[in-house]
């Protein structure tokens, strides 16, 4: 869907690059109809996986019961296991199911949340033609209503963040934060022995990418005798597709002055027009900063927001998880002309 949105994007610079192009309307339902199969097949994939590793899927609500051993109840049948894992994700209250289930595209649309799915749906929408409306996440809505004439009014209250994992039925011996995320120590364990948590319902790095591995590193060192086996949350690198999309890696300038001291923190930074819009009337910036800590200028953090952030970041993450410095970066030759350049040209 973002790359849906992207196109719409380019369709208004088609004119700047010599391209006349007759009215161009949009069908919803073409873009839908090819992801939904999409996702289909991926499911399908995921799930012949499962098969041929001869696992086991169960489908409904499973609790935990008050058995000694770790058990969990699912349709009234009861599971027992030296391990069970808690993975199960988190909402907000409401969940982005209904943004797939769309069948045309609303003229206007308010988005109750400003993390990445909420700020990316909200992006794809206003890019495809609806008027939409972004409400941080400590708006909370206190009411919709619906006028005569068909209209949707959202009115909200002030309120602080209220997001929960999607656990509410659990043992009383795994201990909670008092936002109600599963508390874990460095190695996945709960409170209680044999259960364990990792991704969304820990609060953490709430990203996909970030609970494979976690679920990688645990089985290691669960079933392949790997007792150091963990993840390390440090430099994880995130994108959130916006238009354009923002991509970060490692500390923020606040974070590293914290905890390098504001003396030893140095930043760097830029603001161009990436050289695609160099023929457009329409124009986004690219912004860039890195971060650099110590007499070393070690890189502790690198943020940025423009054209072709997304594929950028991949590459400089690993040299940020390596402990580049900045000096490393500028050894680098630059690829001109490409926006990526900056990064190993800052002065």
């Amino acid at each position: 869907m973002w790359n849906t949105a992207v196109h719409s994007e380019f369709i208004h610079d088609h004119l700047d690059y010599g391209f006349e192009i007759p009215i161009v309307t949009f069908n919803w339902r073409v873009i839908k109809e090819k992801r939904d199969a999409y996702v289909k097949r991926l499911n399908e994939i995921y799930q012949n996986n499962l098969d041929k590793a001869h696992v086991e899927t169960i489908h409904g609500y499973a609790s935990f019961t008050a058995d000694q051993e770790p058990t969990v109840e699912v349709g009234g049948k009861k599971y027992t296991a030296p391990h069970i894992l808690i993975a199960t994700g988190a909402n907000l209250g409401i969940t982005s199911d209904g943004f797939f289930e769309l069948e045309e595209l609303p003229k206007r649309s308010v988005i109750v949340g400003a993390g990445y799915i909420a700020v990316e749906i909200a992006g794809i929408l206003s890019a495809l033609g609806s008027k939409t409306s972004l409400l941080v996440r400590y708006d909370k809505v206190k009411s919709v209503t619906k006028s005569p004439s068909g209209r949707l009014a959202v009115t909200v209250i002030s309120s602080p963040p209220s997001q929960k994992p999607t656990v509410n039925t659990i043992d009383d011996d795994i201990k909670l934060d008092e936002k109600n995320h599963i508390i874990v120590d460095e190695f996945q364990n709960t409170s209680r022995k044999g259960i364990y948590a990792l991704g969304d319902v820990c609060g953490r790095a709430l990203l996909t990418p970030v609970a494979i591995a976690a679920g990688r590193k645990l089985a290691h060192r669960l079933f392949e005798g790997k007792e150091d086996s963990k993840l390390d949350y440090t430099n994880i690198p995130t994108v959130v597709f916006s238009h354009p999309p923002i991509g970060t890696v490692g500390l923020t300038e606040e974070e590293a002055k914290s905890t390098y001291g504001e003396k030893n923190v140095k930043t760097y930074t830029t603001s161009f027009v990436p050289m695609y819009h160099a023929v457009t009337k329409r124009k986004t910036k690219c912004v860039m900063k890195l971060v650099c800590a110590t007499k070393q200028e070690k890189v502790v953090g690198l943020h940025m927001q423009g054209l072709g952030c997304d594929e950028m970041l991949q590459g400089f993450a690993v040299a940020v998880k390596m402990g580049a410095t900045k000096a490393d970066f500028d050894r680098t030759v630059a690829i001109h002309p490409t926006s990526s350049e900056e990064l190993v040209t800052l002065r």
